[in-house]
């Protein structure tokens, strides 16, 4: 369904559930490019091996110390700071031109923010200060009620963001539902029971997220709203 459509339709039309939890890269924001590029030229600033295209993507979504332990695994753990450093430098950089939502992003979150009783959060692998710096460009801070970052909790795929998300809320699992494109969303979901919907566009490929048995598969943004909204 258009965007346009769906924004006509649901003054009348409630969601499914009273607390709908985003990830953010990959799902709400098309920045996976900027990430790869950022963390191949933290790489070449160090004089460390260039990790791929294709291995940094698998990586998006899980905290940057992970993340990097995964990528740079000939490397001491004494040295992983280094490259953290090189990559928030990078980033901050690239960051003076925010990255664009996905299409149907703002119109499809306007639409779930008119049914009063849906609350949204954001349970995602970026840093606090990363995250506030996107909230702050694109003037969104206040579209979620609550969130949660990686450098504050446990890195995804373990549950405790989404248990810190619940119990902030004050919302029983059965009334919420997790939003990603990565397996490492979906299965935090998982793992504490919690329903899950699994976005194609971003970096893991259908047959990987389907492994984690998501309630819906959806192509595209506006898709998730019309699923989402009944």
């Amino acid at each position: 369904m258009a965007v346009e459509a769906l924004a006509g339709e649901s003054v009348s039309r409630r969601c499914r559930y009273s607390l709908v939890i985003f990830d953010w890269d990959g799902t709400l924001m098309d920045s996976a490019a900027r990430i790869v590029a950022c963390m191949q030229a933290a790489a070449r600033e160090l004089q460390w091996p260039v990790p791929s295209d294709a291995a940094v993507r698998d990586i998006i979504g899980l905290g940057l110390p992970e993340a990097v332990a995964i990528l740079f695994p000939g490397v001491a753990p004494s040295a992983h700071d280094r490259l953290r450093e090189a990559y928030g430098h990078q980033f901050r950089v690239a960051d003076r031109i925010p990255a664009p939502f996905f299409p149907g992003v703002v119109e499809g979150i306007g639409c779930l923010r008119r049914d009063a009783r849906c609350r949204l959060a954001v349970a995602t692998g970026k840093s606090r200060r990363g995250l506030d710096r996107a909230f702050g460009h694109e003037s969104c801070g206040d579209w979620f009620a609550a969130s949660r970052t990686a450098d504050l909790t446990r890195s995804k795929p373990h549950p405790q963001m989404l248990e810190e998300l619940l119990a902030e809320c004050s919302v029983p699992i059965a009334e919420a539902v997790m939003i990603g494109d990565t397996e490492y969303d979906l299965e935090m979901a998982r793992a504490i029971g919690m329903d899950r919907i699994a976005v194609t566009y971003g970096v893991h490929e259908r047959q990987r997220l389907q492994r984690s048995d998501p309630r819906f598969v959806a192509d595209d943004f506006p898709s998730v709203v019309e699923w989402l909204l009944v």
